[in-house]
């Protein structure tokens, strides 16, 4: 298959609930990255070309970082993925009926979200 598959822009850290607050003053007022205003209540930070988002997440006991593919074809891409070892695990996240994307695991686990650019 020859669908294209590249880095997305948003890069997600799921965060334990006990830990939360304090990530979150980490990337304001240590690192000092600039807040992401307009999402609000969603918290994001700007990291150079990409977008840092800071999801509580309350059933997790350690944090995750989950990525972000785009593709122009999700349905293709996503066969692709999964043909070349990728497991899918769409209930991780629900997205809703008409979201154009999916999620995949790859080889160490690491959640990637795979959506075409206007999924939204």
């Amino acid at each position: 298959m020859s669908v294209k598959i590249e880095g997305g822009v948003n890069i997600a850290m799921k965060v334990p609930s006990h830990q939360y607050q304090a990530v979150i003053a980490f990337y304001r007022d240590v690192v000092g990255l600039e807040p992401i205003a307009e999402k609000a209540p969603a918290v994001g930070f700007k990291l150079g070309p990409n977008q840092l988002w800071i999801d509580e997440a309350e059933t997790m006991t350690q944090a995750e970082v989950w990525l972000e593919l785009f593709t122009p074809d999700h349905a293709s891409a996503l066969k692709r993925l999964e043909h070349g070892g990728a497991v899918r695990c769409d209930p991780i996240e629900p997205l809703g009926e008409s979201f154009r994307g999916g999620w995949i695991m790859n080889p160490a686990n690491i959640v990637h979200m795979v959506r075409e650019p206007d999924a939204w």
